[in-house]
């Protein structure tokens, strides 16, 4: 009987050579561009694994135990011409493809390994266990999956491929030995050389195994505190439960979480979170109230930032430790849907207003507090757009709160403009990625499957399900950085998305005074943007302060040495005096010392 490796070896040199070429093209193609598009990617991967399970069947002649070996390539073979033949597949059905080849793959080169001739155990182990280990985690982070089959196969091809070119090149030189059932690949690697090799993947796996571990045990989680208790519908603002909260509060301050009532958009009852910061020894009398609405943390359960490590550092409060020496409450709602069931209304102006203001409803039937009429509302990023939304929404939805001003820092006011430009790099399509799957859930008529590349689609939900400030959020990055091709099919500015992007921007006249703020080399959300938003809601007639800070970007304007600090106590400390803010528009243009 003729073997593979008997095949290839008496293979004229020259077509060993292109065998090889073809073997190296595919490793470098499925290295350098695992994203090409579905078809292409596809094809590489079938290909790919075809060549694996030729190369395993190659190298089973010989062994104490073939037909296990020959089981293994097998199994590549299939998968690959599976792959192949699967008509409308997506990178979900390459995730199961390729996870399901490694693992059964790596299985029974373990078993073949275990089986075999004592020198060659340690190489066929170790390298089944790492097939097998990548293939657990193939299924397990499934919009990683063509990153991890582009680490293994691609460079199992590229090696593949050179052996094969220089076992050509030395039998057309006559200076390789012959295949042979003792040598049967011809100019075969070394033991030691296929050992390290074994042994690096082996290495490799179980650092990816750990990093697993440690990501998945890092992800915030939710607990019980957020979920409803059995009641009928109460009204928007009612207090459900509140608890003490301690975690990273400044000193002398104490601190709560809550949870209350609230309506989603269509009017139908939902239930929102929130952290309440107080002053232990606050000075006699009531005292006045920030509303802080917190920047992108992520659109999932446990984005909220009651349950994260830092809540208010991961959406980018500003100067909580002078909110405190000033006396002041801090009422931080998370949003419906974070915390609690969603869907989460990211940068959907009236989901995100309704839980501000309720979050300030509720804060007043907490006992223990003595709070003031008046509140001013801060908000940045995300967050300034549900400022912006609160002003405009405050008057309709609860006119007995006093609402003395809106401060918006950064705020995602141009949302067009804004998910064009989330187009562009790692970072602003993890944004995109939140903008499409909370308007398809938010939104019945929006399609995610309409905006989002066939060969995205996996991996957007991927970025999708983390949150921004879990560990796993540098997986999305890794992930995000070989794409070379807009993550959208289409422009999300046509058709539904584009209309309720646009119907989300807030251009309602707001009565409070309006203050907003933004830093000149902000990459997120860009200045010039920011200043044409600005100028046409002074051109409709808005009354404003807009204050330009140079030097400063999305993240540094809310740091603990930002200038925006001081002004901003400032400026709310006026509106809680009750000074009144001069009429019209001005624009304010700070240096980069403060």
């Amino acid at each position: 009987m003729v073997s593979f490796s008997d095949l290839l070896g008496r293979l004229p040199w020259w077509v060993a050579a292109l065998l090889g070429a073809l073997a190296v093209w595919l490793g470098l193609a499925l290295i350098a561009r695992p994203f090409d598009s579905l078809a292409v990617l596809v094809a590489i991967i079938a290909a790919s694994f075809v060549i694996t399970g030729i190369s395993e069947l190659a190298g089973a002649h010989g062994r104490r135990h073939p037909r296990l070996a020959l089981l293994a390539g097998v199994i590549w073979i299939v998968a690959g011409l599976g792959i192949a033949a699967w008509p409308g597949l997506t990178i979900g059905g390459v995730a199961i493809f390729a996870g399901a080849a490694m693992l059964v793959g790596g299985l029974v080169r373990l078993v073949t390994g275990l089986r075999g001739p004592r020198d060659e155990r340690p190489i066929s182990v170790l390298s089944g266990l790492a097939s097998a280990i990548f293939g657990g985690l193939a299924l397990g982070w499934p919009d990683v999956t063509v990153v991890v089959v582009a680490l293994l196969v691609g460079p199992r091809m590229l090696l593949f491929g050179i052996g094969q070119i220089v076992a050509a090149f030395a039998r057309r030189s006559g200076s390789a030995e012959a295949p042979s059932a003792g040598n049967p690949d011809g100019a075969r690697p070394s033991r030691r050389w296929r050992l390290l090799r074994a042994g690096a993947a082996f290495s490799a796996a179980l650092l990816l195994v750990a990093l697993s571990t440690w990501l998945r045990a890092e992800a915030p989680e939710v607990d019980s505190f957020y979920d409803p208790p059995e009641m009928s519908a109460s009204e928007p603002g009612t207090l459900l439960r509140a608890e003490p909260f301690t975690r990273a509060l400044p000193p002398g301050a104490r601190g709560w979480r809550i949870l209350y009532s609230t309506l989603r958009d269509d009017d139908a009852p939902g239930v929102a979170s929130a952290i309440i910061v107080a002053p232990n020894e606050p000075p006699d009398g009531p005292r006045p109230v920030i509303a802080w609405a917190h920047g992108t943390t992520g659109v999932e359960r446990p984005c909220a930032p009651s349950l994260l490590n830092d809540p208010f550092m991961a959406g980018g409060l500003p100067g909580l430790e002078q909110v405190i020496a000033s006396g002041w409450i801090l009422v931080a709602t998370d949003y419906i849907g974070l915390g609690t069931s969603g869907p989460h209304p990211y940068l959907i102006g009236e989901g995100q207003a309704r839980s501000v203001l309720d979050s300030l409803r509720a804060a007043r039937q907490l006992d223990g507090l003595d709070m003031a009429e008046e509140a001013v509302v801060w908000g940045h990023s995300q967050g300034g757009h549900a400022a912006l939304w609160t002003g405009i929404l405050a008057p309709e939805y609860a006119p007995e709160l006093d609402i003395a001003g809106i401060a918006a820092v950064a705020p995602a006011a141009d949302l067009p403009g804004l998910a064009e430009h989330f187009r562009e790099s790692p970072v602003t399509r993890i944004l995109m990625a939140y903008i499409a799957r909370a308007y398809s859930r938010y939104y019945p008529e929006i399609r995610f499957d309409d905006y989002i590349r066939p060969t995205a689609r996996e991996i957007v939900r991927g970025l999708a399900g983390r949150c921004l400030a879990e560990p796993a959020a540098l997986l999305s990055i890794v992930v995000t950085l070989p794409l070379e091709r807009p993550i959208l099919s289409t422009s999300p500015l046509e058709g539904e998305l584009g209309r309720r992007l646009a119907e989300n921007v807030p251009t309602g006249p707001i009565v409070a005074p309006l203050l907003i703020a933004q830093g000149q080399d902000d990459t997120l959300v860009l200045a010039d943007a920011q200043a044409g938003y600005v100028e046409a809601r002074c051109a409709a007639g808005q009354r404003l302060e807009y204050r330009a800070y140079e030097g400063q970007d999305h993240i540094s304007i809310v740091a603990d040495d930002s200038p925006l600090i001081p002004g901003l106590l400032a400026w709310t400390e006026e509106r809680f005096d009750g000074v009144e803010q001069p009429p019209g528009c001005r624009t304010v243009t700070i240096g980069g010392a403060g």
